[in-house]
């Protein structure tokens, strides 16, 4: 992890986990910019570099989980020292990442490793999401198929698109969340974020999506001058609502 400090905090902090298709990780547009952004708003920001299922680790479907799990955790035992709340600790992905931080909210308790230190006591639920054009199908026609390939494996059973498939775990411990997607997103079709918005309104949870007419795909914090350069001051807006006070 990257961490960036505000030069004032608002007590609050994110973690930002940039897309690449879980074949890299965009690490600027989705990262630093964010960063950049965000503290500017007096939000701690770290940025998680995550371990890529295709590297050859045994466990390929886990390795992302448990590195936002690890990181969310170690998030929380350091909030004292970089002068922000414990219960103020909120996510936002990208693209595959906003897989990633679906899979977040909805299965972060699953064990997917064994304890290191005190750190892992702590839970890894964040307090609030921001899901980015999200991949949040596993399976066609919405899905982005070299991320649940990557991610997945070539032919995964049933089992295992179920048990990454983030809209058919969503509870009601699953934290307010906000959403943001293109129309004219080809790659990963604004249907994702429709399929997250519907389990979250099935369950009665807090959840609020922007649909921008233009934008595609990856466009990160947006342009300031075109609509879907606004979200981050409505993402803000969201979290100030739903953070303790």
């Amino acid at each position: 992890m990257r961490v960036f400090r505000p030069a004032r905090s608002n007590g609050r902090a994110i973690l930002a986990i940039p897309g690449g298709a879980y074949t890299f990780v965009s690490i600027r547009n989705e990262g630093t910019d964010v960063a950049r952004v965000f503290t500017e708003m007096g939000y701690t920001v770290f940025v998680l570099v995550y371990r890529l299922p295709g590297e050859g680790w045994a466990d390929r479907a886990n390795v992302p989980l448990q590195d936002a799990q690890r990181a969310m955790r170690l998030i929380k035992s350091k909030a004292a020292g970089f002068d922000f709340a414990l219960e103020n600790v909120s996510v936002i992905g990208f693209s595959a990442g906003g897989h990633l931080a679906a899979s977040l909210i909805t299965g972060g308790l699953e064990k997917t490793y064994e304890p290191r230190d005190m750190a892992d006591k702590l839970d890894p639920i964040p307090s609030c999401a921001a899901l980015i054009y999200p991949v949040i199908s596993a399976e066609p026609p919405f899905t982005h198929q070299q991320s649940a390939q990557m991610l997945l494996g070539a032919s995964p059973s049933i089992e295992a698109i179920a048990k990454r498939s983030p809209a058919l775990h969503v509870g009601q411990q699953t934290p307010p969340t906000f959403i943001v997607h293109a129309l004219n997103d080809e790659p990963v079709p604004y249907q994702n974020s429709l399929l997250y918005l519907e389990a979250m309104r099935k369950a009665n949870r807090p959840v609020e999506i922007h649909l921008f007419e233009e934008g595609g795909h990856g466009f990160g914090i947006g342009p300031s001058n075109a609509t879907a350069g606004q979200w981050p001051q409505l993402c803000g807006a969201f979290i100030s609502r739903h953070s303790q006070a």
